[in-house]
């Protein structure tokens, strides 16, 4: 485990998150134990989980020379971001998990940091404008957005997933229901 990981745009810390993890497995791509395995969610015609090093991710040859993907790009997209930017999200950026179907969140013309599950924290100190995002993203209203966060724990029913804009460090809020 010498190699340093990758570093991802638009999930900075995919150890933290839960999307990579310490393994001997061999990658399906380039063959080598490298010492980390993505454990995520991997779109394709093939089963291909947890079978792509970070490093395959990265550089794209995990998408290019198995067909793998790592996110849908259709959030990314349908909010005007650049096509290009949305293919590094696909592509070459580690996933996360969620209950139905992950929902990168963009702002400032550009796709938001994964930073994993919100904390309790980041839930009941949110910012009106973090409140304010989540209630237009989801079509939600106030007393939504109470009943939403009401008693939140990172992992439960209601998954919480914090983003962070990198360009006006603005805090915005996935949601998802199982």
């Amino acid at each position: 485990m010498s190699d340093l990981l990758p570093h991802f745009r638009y999930h900075p810390n995919p150890l933290a998150t839960g999307a990579i993890e310490a393994s001997d497995t061999r990658c399906a791509c380039c063959a080598q134990p490298r010492g980390y395995i993505y454990v995520g969610p991997v779109y394709g015609v093939h089963d291909l989980d947890r079978l792509f090093c970070p490093w395959c991710i990265f550089d794209g040859s995990a998408a290019r020379n198995l067909g793998a993907s790592f996110a849908d790009s259709f959030p990314l997209l349908q909010s005007g971001i650049p096509d290009n930017i949305a293919e590094e999200v696909n592509l070459r950026t580690p996933g996360y998990v969620s209950w139905q179907q992950e929902w990168w969140l963009s702002h400032c013309d550009d796709a938001c940091e994964f930073q994993g599950d919100a904390t309790v924290q980041d839930v009941t100190h949110a910012s009106q404008e973090t409140k304010d995002l989540w209630i237009r993203e989801y079509k939600q209203n106030e007393e939504e957005w109470e009943f939403a966060t009401r008693g939140y724990q990172p992992g439960g029913s209601s998954a919480l997933y914090k983003f962070v804009c990198r360009h006006c460090k603005q805090v915005l809020l996935g949601w998802d229901l199982c």
